[in-house]
């Protein structure tokens, strides 16, 4: 394998790798725009210049491949006079308005300048115009004089999504990234050429003029919106509306996981943070009062919880008290929720529904199960064979239920809509335990509100058995609690302990009594997740 030197730091890599992955290596941040690991290379931007002994011209970085013996100077007096030039000549023509550009304070530009720029321009004339404020599909917004034409887009649609809407039209200081004619952005990955454009030319539409970038606090979790898992960056600001106020989400980010999502996610899943603070939000307890909700207190609404359980519980009859189980629970919520059923002699559970039109997946990173933690229900023992949901829901329509406890499941969404209504109003007591409202919660009787997925800690199961930690990144709305707290007081009325704290007490508890989980822990899982024993 050749041997480089650079900036007299000298390191043994692969046949193949290029300089500017070589000094990444070394912990040496080239500049760079048209560059990305996960695209093709194409050299065009220029702006990672660097100086090699023994070549007469300064040389293109992320283009030239390693050579044994290479000495490479990135800091040499003319490799950052390269660099600056380079820089000036990609602003000759770009527009002076960061102060409401979207990408100020994450721009390359603009950091870039402050690094190796800060120079007076020399230009006098008027910098050419081009298309402004163009919306080019569902979700995306191209401002093409800010464009540097790095081509990364492009490449992604090519490359990636495979899609080959976008392209580069005209020549020299007239080129100018545009769809082709007749074509929009309008893939299912669509959003991803927002994160990796390096300035300010291609914006999201629900977070345009939004927030500053440098008032949001991120933090590392994983995408509920299918069973893949991508690992993301959750993004809050502090806002103060009608209807939240405090820190909330107001956008995900895709993370990298090389075993998972690399640095992409789909259009679906960056958009699954939406029902955090949708009106439909459960924010307190609520008991039904004829056709009327009417807020009450944890206490009220637990102590009637348990009211009618006891009720039920010394009657020797089977199926009185059925759970309709969520894979949108975390590992946590499900392994108290199991030993709360076994504790309680519950046995008619069901875990999914099987849903009317089948759910949109592709070959990539879209699968057809839309819940995050199917793979972890059934590690921890959850049937989720249809036929216990088709059993469940036959006993609450043969009036065979006493009290039906719902988490999370829109029931509409997988049995008839004409004969659900029927099946449970026959249930003398329904509980919807949820973050959202749906057509089910309206025919509940108490409603519990649980802690959206951006609210709490926990740990999700992706498909491939890959155990990965989600975390709180903003307060719960209201008085929601995460499923397992709220078991653990109800619990306590019942005469069944919950013996934890934190979500991690939990979950060590799993790693010590369910065998797909031993020996893992929140560290272990850390920020890239661990597998599952198989």
């Amino acid at each position: 394998m050749p041997t480089i030197t650079i900036d007299g730091k000298q390191i043994e890599v692969e046949k193949g790798t290029t300089v500017i992955q070589a000094a990444e290596r070394l912990g040496i941040n080239l500049p760079r725009y048209c560059y990305h690991p996960g695209l093709s290379i194409v050299g065009q931007c220029r702006i990672c210049l660097v100086e090699i002994e023994k070549m007469p011209k300064l040389q293109v970085a992320c283009y030239t491949p390693v050579t044994d013996g290479m000495v490479v100077h990135t800091e040499s007096p003319k490799a950052v006079r390269g660099r600056k030039d380079v820089l000036e000549l990609l602003l000759v023509n770009h527009p002076l308005d960061c102060p409401v550009c979207d990408q100020a304070g994450e721009c390359y530009l603009q950091d870039y300048y402050m690094k190796i720029g800060q120079y007076d321009s020399k230009m006098v004339e008027d910098k050419i115009k081009k298309h402004k404020a163009l919306d080019i599909g569902p979700h995306v917004m191209l401002d093409s004089e800010r464009c540097i034409l790095c081509t990364r887009c492009v490449r992604f649609c090519n490359e990636v999504s495979k899609s080959y809407e976008l392209g580069i039209f005209n020549r020299g200081d007239h080129a100018e990234l545009l769809p082709y004619p007749g074509r929009r952005l309008d893939n299912h990955y669509s959003v991803n050429t927002v994160d990796i454009c390096p300035v300010g030319a291609l914006t999201e539409k629900d977070f345009r003029f939004e927030a500053r970038v440098w008032y949001l606090q991120q933090t590392e979790s994983v995408c509920p919106g299918c069973n893949t898992g991508c690992n993301i960056s959750i993004h809050a600001n502090t806002v103060r509306d009608h209807h939240a106020e405090g820190r909330r989400v107001v956008r995900l980010k895709p993370r990298y996981n090389a075993d998972v999502n690399k640095w992409w996610m789909c259009d679906f899943g960056r958009y699954s943070y939406k029902p955090v603070d949708d009106p439909s939000r459960i924010t307190a307890p609520m008991l039904k009062q004829g056709n009327n909700w009417v807020e009450t207190t944890w206490e009220v609404a637990l102590e009637a919880v348990s009211d009618k359980i006891k009720k039920v519980l010394p009657i020797k009859k089977s199926a009185q008290i059925g759970i309709w189980v969520s894979p949108q629970m975390t590992n946590e919520d499900l392994f108290v929720l199991r030993h709360f059923a076994a504790k309680l002699g519950i046995d008619a559970l069901a875990t999914t529904i099987d849903p009317k039109e089948k759910p949109f997946s592709d070959n990539y990173l879209i699968r057809e199960d839309k819940n995050p933690n199917s793979r972890g229900a059934a590690a921890l023992g959850y049937d989720l064979d249809m036929q216990a949901s088709r059993d469940l829901y036959r006993l609450a329509f043969d009036r065979m239920l006493s009290v039906l406890i719902v988490f999370h499941h829109d029931l509409a969404l997988g049995f008839d809509p004409e004969h659900l209504p029927t099946a449970l109003n026959n249930v003398p007591t329904t509980i919807f335990i949820g973050p959202n409202r749906n057509a089910t919660s309206e025919f509940a009787h108490i409603l519990l509100p649980a802690a959206a997925w951006a609210e709490k800690d926990g740990t999700f199961t992706n498909y491939a058995g890959r155990v990965q930690r989600i975390r709180a990144a903003v307060e719960p709305l209201g008085d929601a609690r995460p499923e397992w707290m709220i078991l653990k007081r109800l619990g306590k009325e019942l005469g069944v302990s919950v013996p934890y704290l934190e979500a991690d007490d939990v979950f060590a508890a799993i790693s010590q009594s369910v065998p797909a989980f031993a020996g893992l822990n929140y560290e272990i899982v850390g920020s890239n997740g661990a597998m599952m024993k198989s």
